[in-house]
């Protein structure tokens, strides 16, 4: 399983887009470039996260 999400987060980030869909869940999941940009953690568990 994490072998696909990371596909999908590698897909993300070469084409540049904000985030991908979760192959699990189907959720929209924010992608470690995008939460780079943002400046700061939120505090929401995001999975990329690269502040925690």
């Amino acid at each position: 399983m994490r072998e696909a999400i990371l596909a999908c987060h590698d897909a993300a980030l070469s084409e540049g887009a904000d985030g991908y869909l979760d192959p699990v869940s189907g959720l929209f999941v924010l992608s470690a470039a995008y939460l780079v940009g943002r400046g700061s953690c939120c505090q929401g568990g995001c999975r990329h996260c690269p502040y925690c």
